[in-house]
């Protein structure tokens, strides 16, 4: 079970890092130009925010799984999968394309929720 969360340590180290990677791979320092001032600060704030979150998902994850897998707040944690599962929901409801990178995504944010309800499930 100690691999499990391991996994989701390492799940949301990638998504960090994707997530650092925004400003490049979207090439927001010209496309967030064409925001609104609060608009440009806002999905940079919420960028960096979702950065500090996966940060701290992974660190936990790292450095606590017996706490995780034996105590409720660590349930409560676990429960993280229900970050993914309404994330892979909004890819329905914001990013309606039938694009392979679109279902790609999806699929990896399937496999978050299922990689984080497995502590709870397995117990």
């Amino acid at each position: 079970m100690a691999t499990v969360i391991f996994l989701c340590g390492l799940y949301s180290l990638a998504f960090a890092v994707f997530h650092i990677g925004f400003w490049k791979i979207f090439k927001w320092n010209g496309e967030l130009r064409k925001l609104s001032f609060a608009n440009k600060g806002i999905m940079q704030i919420l960028n960096v925010q979702i950065i500090y979150y996966f940060l701290f998902v992974a660190f936990v994850c790292f450095y606590f799984p017996t706490e995780l897998l034996a105590s409720k707040p660590g349930n409560i944690f676990a429960s993280s999968s229900l970050f993914w599962f309404i994330r892979t929901i909004q890819q329905f409801v914001f990013l309606r394309t039938n694009h392979y990178k679109v279902h790609i995504l999806t699929i990896i944010f399937v496999i978050g929720t299922i990689l984080f309800m497995l502590p709870i499930l397995m117990k």
